[in-house]
């Protein structure tokens, strides 16, 4: 699973930085950010358990 998560920090990071160089700078800025948060929240300790309990998944 953590392949996935470096995965998305990676995409977010390049959205992020083509956004900063690119003409459309807010959007590639805004979706690689959300990215990079929704990466680094996947790594923290406990993450799947609050996944699980706002998809009811028991």
């Amino acid at each position: 699973m953590g392949v996935w998560y470096f995965l998305l920090l990676f995409i977010g990071l390049f959205l992020v930085g083509n956004g900063l160089i690119g003409r459309k700078r807010m959007s590639f800025v805004c979706i690689g950010a959300l990215f990079i948060l929704f990466a680094l929240f996947m790594f923290s300790p406990g993450s799947d358990e609050i996944i699980a309990d706002l998809l009811n998944l028991n």
